[in-house]
């Protein structure tokens, strides 16, 4: 969910400003892309080196920077404007009640009242502090404001008391933050079913029947739909990609029948599904148990169909908004709506070889999007990333109308 994100953390003057070592790990390990801003009373609980190693970034302190004699700025505007969330962690009673009442003194308060983004902080501070009629103040204006607060925890503070005041765990840190981006998005609880990659159908425990498909496609797709909220369940053939998402549960699989047993394990409780896998139509009727030894100038291998995944989703189709692929060689259009018509779809994404940039092994695609209404949009050669987001919308579209 953090994955490209532009995240801004602000850290003030308290002993939990060292917990921020460990958000700041987690929050790069997330994918996310950070800038920390500390206080001038900040930097004697945590270290501006650390933080810039973790970060991968130069720690901001001040207005001015001076180097060798040369004075530069940091620009609180740019940086408000370049963040897509702002996390003030620990946010002190002190910090706290300036950002309330519009007091700018700081780097960090000038960043803050820049910030065009949503803004979390994360109260840290002793008990009586905590709940004092004052503090309590400052957390119902900052969220008057639209500001977004992580409550502070129980447990044992750096006075000695035990109690309210306790700045929340770093991990419970991104975990509140990325339930927050969830609960916005538009397929939030939506289950998205989504199989990619070929299969391979072995001859023997060496060689085995495949194609060319290298998973992209369904992958991209796969992020496409868990960036919208959806949870996400990915079953893929044999394939050198991997996904890391919160909300993708990737299972590997490598024949026909494999993944036909695997789908039909969620097929029934997903909400849309969507067949991007490049199943083999056949698989040799018998396995040799030993690798076949080159003898014969010829060989014959038996194949017999395997079960149709597509064609049994749509027979057992209810509820399920239901979308297959077609690549075509030769009279596209026809082809792709009669598998879209024979195979009960909702809709069906067509690939045309004939069309450059296109097809297996490519970072790129063109397709056309025909509905069960025989609605078709065409769409330009795209990166996959782009494709698959012009398909999820495509969906909603539907799904909304």
């Amino acid at each position: 969910m953090l994955g490209g994100k532009n995240i801004l953390l602000g850290i003030t003057g308290g002993i939990a400003a060292y917990k921020t070592t460990f958000l700041v790990r987690l929050l790069i390990k997330a994918g996310a892309n950070v800038n920390v801003i500390l206080t001038d009373s900040a930097s004697s609980f945590v270290s501006p080196l650390t933080l810039s190693t973790l970060s991968k970034n130069p720690v901001l302190s001040s207005f001015v920077n001076q180097i060798d004699g040369s004075l530069s700025w940091n620009n609180h505007v740019e940086l408000g404007l370049w963040a897509d969330y702002m996390i003030i962690a620990p946010a002190t009673a002190n910090t706290l009640s300036k950002m309330a009442n519009g007091t700018c003194d700081n780097l960090l308060l000038a960043a803050y009242l820049s910030a065009k983004c949503p803004v979390f902080f994360a109260p840290a501070m002793d008990l009586d502090m905590y709940v004092h009629p004052s503090s309590k103040a400052s957390f119902k204006k900052l969220t008057s404001y639209g500001n977004i607060m992580i409550p502070a925890t129980s447990g044992e503070l750096a006075s000695g008391l035990h109690g309210e005041g306790r700045m929340a765990e770093p991990d419970a840190i991104v975990d509140f933050i990325k339930n927050y981006i969830i609960k916005g998005l538009p397929l939030q609880g939506k289950k998205v079913l989504i199989t990619a990659g070929p299969t391979y159908e072995a001859i023997d425990p060496v060689r085995f029947i495949g194609n060319h498909s290298s998973g992209l496609m369904g992958f991209e797709i796969a992020k496409a739909a868990a960036n919208l909220g959806a949870e996400v369940i990915l079953v893929s053939g044999p394939s050198h990609l991997n996904v890391s998402h919160d909300l993708i549960q990737l299972t590997r699989v490598v024949s026909a029948e494999e993944m036909y047993t695997e789908v039909f394990k969620h097929f029934a409780t997903a909400d849309i599904a969507i067949a991007a896998a490049a199943v083999a139509d056949y698989r040799p009727k018998t396995v040799a148990e030993q690798k076949i030894k080159k003898k014969a100038e010829d060989i014959t291998i038996t194949l017999v169909k395997n079960k149709d995944i597509l064609f049994s989703m749509g027979q057992e189709k209810k509820h399920q908004f239901l979308v297959g692929f077609a690549l075509e060689t030769e009279n596209e259009i026809e082809n792709a709506k009669g598998k879209l018509e024979r195979k009960n779809l909702d809709a069906i994404v067509l690939n045309s070889l004939n069309d450059s940039g296109a097809g297996f092994g490519k970072k790129t695609n063109k397709i056309s999007f025909i509905d069960k209404n025989s609605t078709i949009k065409a769409f330009e050669l795209k990166t996959k990333a782009d494709v698959a987001k012009d398909i999820m919308n495509e969906i909603m579209n539907r799904l909304h109308a």
